[in-house]
């Protein structure tokens, strides 16, 4: 039974039409931004070049996307249409008459709403793993570059063995589905009906450090302002049990966040795979930076170590950071893209870009037009961030 379709106009403007609360927003944000640059510090001071703006407004493009996915998306990512198997752009639904914008695949999906519900999950997970990393990696060497001696030759002997580990290997042991490893006489599992796997108990570690950064932040900072020190430590004491308890957990008390095993197992990959390169440009920064003028005055007022490494070093080491950062965020999106690609991210019926690739690639030399959707995506967001850490990176050297 042959379909019915619409022309390749047709198909191009259906698809900028089903954008339009993105183009809406992106108007409007970039728009003010570029009237109030002058006010905005570092983010305005993007506009003042090419690459800057390209940067911010792909990155941009597909914040919104994410967003608002479920008024851009026509279909169900997980619905399923058979006669849409493989279906080309622009195909119609005979018994709905929707519209298949860029085709069907090979499990008659709608390619386009699978793209579209694929940024939300590369939105979420790409920037809070990166933000956890970086947490973990600024926590653990700031201490080895200002006190050196021992503390920091444990800790790079500790990250330089993670590095020297390969990474394939690294990724594939942490992201495959989780294998219960280890009991406390089964009381623990059958109690919680939560298994204790590496991932897990990794993961049990990795996301205290960041509750003890901002703890440590805050007490150093308000020690002798009781009115903030307290609500801000009891704010740290809340907020982090709650992250803690349902991403290692997954026991969200207020039933909000729900983090499966597929996804922890990818957050503990990148973090543990990114912090170690994170502590080393953190501790390279701390030994240059500790020997200013500033720190010295901060230890002549008598400042306590932590003090001088949260308050007065870390500050002046943002520029780098906020490059650095950019740039990982691209290199995790990437590495999602591979693991779902070999099968080692999210589930297999996932909308992420890496699956939606390798379930196209499948039928590559018969049916491209799967593959393209997902694939331009992920180039053009990962182009996005490098043309952002690439303005960053001039407007830091200017200053």
């Amino acid at each position: 039974m042959d379909l019915e379709s619409i022309g390749a106009t047709q198909v191009v403007l259906g698809v900028l039409f089903r954008f339009w609360p993105v183009g809406v927003s992106l108007a409007v944000v970039m728009g003010l931004s570029f009237a109030f640059r002058k006010r905005l510090g570092l983010y305005g001071q993007l506009f003042d070049s090419g690459a800057g703006i390209a940067g911010v407004a792909i990155c941009l493009f597909w914040l919104f996307t994410a967003i608002f996915a479920s008024i851009i998306a026509p279909l169900d990512p997980l619905a399923q249409i058979s006669i849409m198997k493989n279906a080309l752009p622009g195909s119609i639904d005979p018994g709905t008459k929707q519209v298949f914008l860029l085709g069907g695949d090979r499990l008659a999906r709608d390619v386009f709403s699978r793209m579209v519900y694929g940024s939300r999950i590369v939105m979420v997970i790409a920037p809070f793993a990166t933000t956890f990393a970086l947490i973990v990696g600024i926590g653990l060497g700031l201490p080895a570059g200002h006190y050196g001696g021992r503390i920091d030759s444990v800790l790079s002997f500790l990250a330089n063995l993670v590095l020297a580990f390969p990474v394939i290997l690294l990724f594939y042991l942490l992201v495959t589905p989780e294998i219960r490893q280890l009991s406390f006489d089964n009381w623990f599992s059958e109690a919680t009906g939560i298994g204790v796997s590496v991932p897990r108990s990794l993961a049990a570690f990795i996301f205290l450090l960041p509750i003890i950064f901002f703890l440590a932040l805050f007490h150093t900072r308000f020690e002798d302002r009781p009115d903030r020190h307290y609500v801000l430590i009891g704010l740290t004491m809340l907020i982090g049990g709650w992250i803690y308890a349902s991403f290692v957990f997954d026991a969200d008390p207020l039933g909000i966040v729900h983090v499966d095993p597929n996804q922890l197992n990818i957050f503990v990959a990148v973090v543990l795979g990114s912090s170690p390169s994170v502590f080393r440009i953190v501790r390279g920064l701390v030994m240059d930076i500790k020997t200013r003028d500033y720190v010295a005055a901060a230890q002549t007022r008598g400042e306590t170590p932590w003090y001088i490494m949260l308050w007065e070093i870390l500050p002046n080491a943002r520029g780098p950071l906020i490059v650095d950062t950019c740039l990982r965020i691209g290199y995790t999106t990437i590495l999602l893209g591979a693991l779902g690609y070999f099968g080692l991210g999210l589930a297999p019926e996932s909308p992420d870009w890496g699956t939606s690739i390798k379930d196209a690639s499948r039928l590559l030399r018969s049916f491209i037009h799967p593959a393209l959707p997902p694939t331009i995506a992920l180039m053009s967001f990962v182009l996005g961030l490098n043309l952002l850490a690439d303005s960053l990176r001039e407007q830091s050297m200017k200053d």
